[in-house]
């Protein structure tokens, strides 16, 4: 029975005891006096099993196994009313703890992100298409076999129609379509795909046809992610929920001993007869009050506005790993952005290509005799793609890109050996020189810092540096070095910043009050370049992985606050893991930096960062809130019960009320997060005139001419 079934029933047969109570405590007002008694006693018989057996069953389970909790309470304060001769209040009592109960599981089930739901958008099976002699899809032939997804294999080709779901991350090969991946990233408006454009798992076919080139396995994929992310969220309690849990056991025990305590020892102390009487209330109906008004319900329920806060973001496409992440957000006063791929597009532009050390120009000839036909430009371009065949590098990417369709000298490695965040260094062969024929070469491509220190001689490696800085193209692009034989040749990239960047870090500096920075591998003039164009005013440059982590550990120390660092790259996972809270965009992050990350941006931009920090720090406000309310509720019925001033019914009334408000406080966390008081305001001021400004146009169109 799924959870909508099981709260209909419920609140079925709370509805029908209420109703039964409410016609017996009628009774004296409607019928004839001397009926009136067997009337009320027939009321009660049929509305306490609806009630009083699923309690006394909880009641029973729960004290069986060691536990005194907020059912227990309840029960004993209920069966205790019914035994002193107040069957009605016994009942009404029940009544409306179940009927408060179950409103919790539904603002509860609303604040929760509906799994089944996401898991019903994944098909089960895919349709794999048959591959050719060169192991591509015969396209003219189309014939393919449905087998389970979990089986589907990378780089296999994946047929999907109209109205079908993307079964794994893909790319597509063949064809277009218009997608949703509004369930996944909140992205409400459809996507055209078209060939090369990658797709996430999950995502559903609109409309149109595509062939599909699988990226990922089933568990790798996106949609994958998002349900297992989703469901370890739920698990992962805040410290405040955890806390909550082992303090409500301990501290209905506690209620449990001084409920005794008053109805023993009021007598005594205060002159209460132990039964009540017309003229006072009896130590027993008092303590029961106490029972009643003390339980921790409104507190257990405080934590609510985590779950809700992790649903609500999860709706956004920013995935959290618990509750707990929004603490560590919301103690955040600074902000670290990676650059490439962060803050810019990534997909770096290849601009020129620059002879700058070792060779001839003009009928200027350097110290070498040697230099390369046609032309250094070709030479250098040649052995720049060969190095970086099948590279996921940015830099890598846009020369092998830059390099396609252009009629290059044949090169190939014999060698190669990787330097993570500098370069690499390889051997090649069949390269056309200046001698006229194929010979071995020795190369290395990287930052300046690389090709310098491999130079031999301090005089080459400063002459090297001073060329880099007389460029003529300035020092605005990303660079890249090669080094062919005692050759240098500076490649000239550039990187754009993200649409829409400018608009993020000014809200995290104007509004949201934080210190932003950039930590990157990028030498200076690049990493300031991007850095005026977005407005960030602090820049550390030249970093290493390593490097990056002293920075992330040195400033969260001399903040003494808490540190965000946002990256996508492996060599961003160090510090990462470092941050108090790392967040990565999900949509080309590397499996390493997805691992050690806290949040996920399953949008492909950052503008979800201010979105969290503001949903975390709305988040723990409205905990604080819902706390002050649960305490100032109980206290409010716990005070007068005690003294006598309220009944029974009113003091459940009061209690199961203030359960009732901190959950509708805790589902305020699925609105949008604000900065202020004042923009909350403002917004309520915006929505009523765009209300009343609708009622005014409406009303003049609907008035008679």
């Amino acid at each position: 029975m799924d959870l909508a079934n099981y709260l209909r029933e419920h609140l079925q047969l709370c509805c029908c005891a209420t109703a039964l109570f409410i016609a017996a405590a009628a009774c004296p007002y409607l019928v004839p006096k001397p009926t009136v008694k067997p009337l009320q006693n027939s009321f009660l018989f049929l509305a306490f099993p609806l009630v009083g057996v699923s309690a006394a069953l909880d009641a029973i389970t729960d004290i069986a196994g060691g536990k005194v909790n907020i059912h227990v309470l309840m029960a004993l304060a209920a069966f205790a009313s019914v035994f002193m001769g107040n069957a009605l209040e016994g009942g009404l009592l029940l009544a409306m703890f179940n009927m408060a109960h179950i409103a919790e599981e539904f603002f509860t089930s609303r604040s929760m992100i509906d799994v089944k739901e996401l898991k019903e958008n994944y098909p089960d099976s895919a349709l794999v298409l048959d591959l050719d002699d060169d192991n591509l899809p015969n396209v003219s032939d189309l014939s393919y076999r449905s087998i389970p997804v979990h089986d589907v294999e990378v780089g296999s080709y994946i047929l999907v129609t109209t109205g079908e779901a993307v079964p794994v991350d893909c790319e597509v090969f063949q064809g277009s379509a218009t997608i949703t991946i509004e369930h996944l990233t909140g992205e409400i408006k459809p996507l055209e795909a078209k060939a090369g454009d990658r797709i996430p798992g999950g995502a559903r076919n609109l409309d149109g046809r595509m062939i599909v080139k699988v990226l990922k396995t089933w568990k790798e994929s996106t949609l994958s992610r998002i349900v297992q992310l989703t469901e370890e969220a739920q698990l992962n309690k805040p410290k405040l929920q955890r806390w909550l849990d082992d303090f409500g056991e301990r501290y209905s025990k506690v209620v449990v001993v001084l409920s005794v305590a008053i109805a023993v020892l009021g007598p005594f102390l205060f002159k209460w007869p132990f039964i009540s009487t017309a003229v006072c209330r009896g130590s027993i109906y008092r303590a029961l009050g106490l029972m009643v008004a003390a339980s921790p319900c409104a507190l257990a329920v405080a934590p609510l506005a985590y779950a809700t806060a992790v649903s609500s973001c999860a709706r956004k496409g920013i995935l959290l790993k618990g509750g707990q992440v929004l603490d560590a957000l919301a103690s955040c006063h600074t902000v670290a952005f990676d650059k490439t791929g962060t803050l810019t597009t990534g997909g770096l532009m290849f601009k020129a290509i620059e002879p700058i050390y070792g060779h001839l120009t003009g009928i200027k000839k350097t110290n070498f005799a040697s230099c390369c036909i046609p032309s250094c430009e070709v030479e250098a371009l040649a052995v720049a793609a060969a190095m970086e065949k099948g590279t996921t590098h940015p830099i890598g990417r846009a020369v092998v890109d830059h390099s396609i369709g252009k009629d290059l000298p044949s090169v190939s490695v014999e060698s190669f050996e990787y330097f993570p965040g500098k370069g690499l260094i390889a051997t090649l062969n069949s390269a056309e020189s200046g001698t006229g024929g194929g010979k071995l070469l020795k190369a290395s491509l990287g930052s300046i810092e690389f090709i310098t220190s491999l130079c031999k001689s301090e005089d080459e490696s400063r002459k090297i540096r001073a060329a880099v800085s007389a460029s003529s193209y300035g020092t605005d692009f990303v660079h890249a070095a090669l080094s062919v034989d005692e050759k240098v040749t500076l490649i000239h990239l550039e990187d754009r910043p993200r649409p829409g960047v400018l608009d993020v870090i000014s809200e995290l500096k104007d509004h949201a009050k934080v210190r932003v920075m950039m930590l990157t591998g990028d030498h200076k003039s690049s990493a300031w370049r991007v850095a005026n164009a977005v407005g960030i005013n602090e820049v550390y440059s030249s970093l290493k992985p390593e490097d990056k982590l002293k920075h992330v550990k040195k400033i969260s120390g001399d903040m003494g606050g808490g540190l965000i660092m946002v990256g996508e790259g492996i060599n961003d996972a160090p510090a990462l893991a470092a941050a108090t809270v790392g967040i990565v965009l999900a949509h080309r992050a590397s499996a390493t930096a997805i691992a050690v990350a806290d949040v996920l941006l399953l949008q492909d931009n950052i503008s979800g960062v201010p979105f969290s920090i503001a949903k975390a720090r709305q988040t723990t406000s409205l905990v604080k809130q819902n706390v002050a309310l649960a305490l100032t509720c109980i206290i409010l019925a716990a005070l007068p019960s005690v003294l006598g001033f309220l009944p029974l019914w009113l003091t459940v009334l009061l209690h199961e009320g203030g359960t009732l408000l901190v959950c509708l406080n805790s589902i305020r966390a699925l609105n949008d997060p604000s900065w202020s008081w004042g923009q909350d305001l403002w917004n309520l001021m915006y929505k009523l005139k765009s209300k009343l400004a609708l009622f005014r146009h409406n009303t003049i169109q609907s008035a008679p001419l």
